[in-house]
């Protein structure tokens, strides 16, 4: 009997771990130990991993939904999703150097005061501009391969490179980078980014321009 009990208390401890945490979230998986609304969680987003309903909700795998800090919610009752946690207080992030590209045309699904949560997608073969990314978590929901370049100011990608394989539903903090970025799988890269505003700019150091950015229906 206590060989179960002390099984069931590890299993139950292993689901309301953060699958991922550092000074700026908390990342839960099938689990909203947030849900609640405490102050001390800050803005928490859902972002459904297969098919879910949240407060009376029905959302499908890629979905996003935002509650701010101090409201409740219903997490779903089966289902595969994350919660992310924004910690209030979090480190406040720089402006990139002048002269770094903006931001991909990605789809904007949240625009809020300290992040943005994009969409991002590439075909298969497609070859982006330079561009530029800031402090963020990206969640992958298609399993391919992406090539990276960081010569970023050259218009056609040349020299070393990176190639990574993006794992789905897999979860990553990504430093801030400028860089090319090619889709060389055979499937499309969809990609959630969760992206930190930043709040901290130097005299000398003017921020890089906007980002551009295509909202949901255009």
């Amino acid at each position: 009997m206590r060989i179960i009990l002390a099984a069931l208390l590890f299993f139950q401890t292993l689901s309301t771990s953060p699958l991922l945490e550092n000074d700026f979230v908390r990342v839960f998986r099938n689990s909203a130990p947030c849900a609640a609304g405490a102050a001390s969680c800050g803005d928490r987003i859902v972002v459904a991993l297969g098919s879910v309903e949240v407060s009376g909700q029905k959302m499908e795998r890629g979905d996003v939904k935002i509650f701010k800090t101090g409201e409740k919610y219903s997490p779903p009752k089966s289902g595969e999703y994350l919660e992310v946690v924004i910690k209030p207080g979090h480190p406040k992030v720089a402006a990139l150097p002048a002269g770094t590209p903006p931001a991909p045309a990605n789809k904007v699904l949240y625009d809020g005061k300290e992040f943005t949560i994009f969409e991002e997608k590439m075909e298969p073969g497609e070859l982006s501009s330079g561009h530029s990314h800031n402090q963020r978590l990206a969640i992958f929901l298609n399993r391919t391969q992406v090539q990276q370049w960081t010569n970023y100011w050259q218009r056609e990608p040349s020299g070393e490179s990176e190639t990574r394989e993006l794992i789905p539903d897999q979860v990553t903090f990504r430093p801030a980078v400028a860089h090319i970025s090619k889709d060389v799988g055979i499937v499309p890269i969809r990609n959630i980014l969760i992206e930190f505003k930043p709040q901290i700019f130097y005299p000398d150091l003017p921020p890089a321009p906007p980002p551009q950015m295509r909202h949901e229906g255009q």
